[in-house]
């Protein structure tokens, strides 16, 4: 893990919670790696007691597991798991479109035509890593112009916990580009305005989002 220096006491535990949740929804830490309290606390530069708090947090969550005699370990990644958080996002993200649209249609539009144009530009330029985080920012417009701060909180703590399980898709141009077309279809249901086809043009991409996921996701064991 990259060092994290800590010099806030009272937020200890909330920041090493933080920092570990996020070395394992991005993938950096992948599934079944070991989480060593001391070699956790050494690199942060805390004491073990904060550590210990945030992987019991974290165990809670659903995100790691304690094994006897092996400690925490990350969980693997289910194929099940990977469907469900695909179907609550589509309800959830085709109801912040839908809101979105009603309460801020043009910034909405505006807003998704220069993401989606930035887009294409830097995978066009080969950069298709610049597309995980644009990617994201496309969901956040939507999400966050619905003005519902609970369905943003949902939609946010959805998509980190799918980009888990995304990262080793979305690295791909084929990938890239079939999002960048769902992210087209549903700008054009936006403009057009229609709830139904709003609906279904979020329902269509990440349809497609949740097929690519599932064919890289689990090809390593698949083999």
């Amino acid at each position: 893990m990259k060092k994290l220096v800590i010099k806030d006491n009272p937020t200890i535990r909330k920041k090493v919670y933080n920092y570990v949740r996020e070395q394992i929804l991005s993938g950096e830490v992948g599934p079944n790696e070991r989480l060593i309290e001391n070699k956790i606390a050494k690199e942060i530069g805390t004491s073990r007691t904060p550590v210990r708090e945030a992987l019991h947090s974290l165990e809670m969550e659903g995100l790691i597991e304690s094994i006897p005699r092996v400690g925490y370990v990350v969980k693997t990644l289910s194929d099940q798991e990977a469907v469900e958080l695909w179907e609550i996002r589509c309800l959830i993200e085709g109801l912040a479109a839908r809101w979105a649209v009603e309460k801020s249609h043009d910034k909405l539009v505006r807003e998704l035509r220069k993401n989606i144009a930035l887009a294409e530009e830097r995978v066009s330029q080969g950069d298709v890593a610049a597309f995980v985080e644009l990617d994201g920012q496309f969901h956040e417009i939507i999400a966050r112009l619905s003005g519902g701060t609970r369905l943003l909180e949902l939609s946010q703590m959805l998509r980190r916990h799918a980009l888990r399980y995304r990262i080793r898709s979305i690295n791909t141009p084929d990938t890239a580009l079939r999002a960048i077309e769902g992210h087209k279809a549903i700008l054009m249901a936006v403009e057009e305005g229609d709830p139904d086809r709003i609906s279904l043009a979020v329902k269509s991409h990440l349809d497609q989002s949740k097929e690519d996921t599932l064919r890289y996701a689990f090809k390593e064991e698949k083999r």
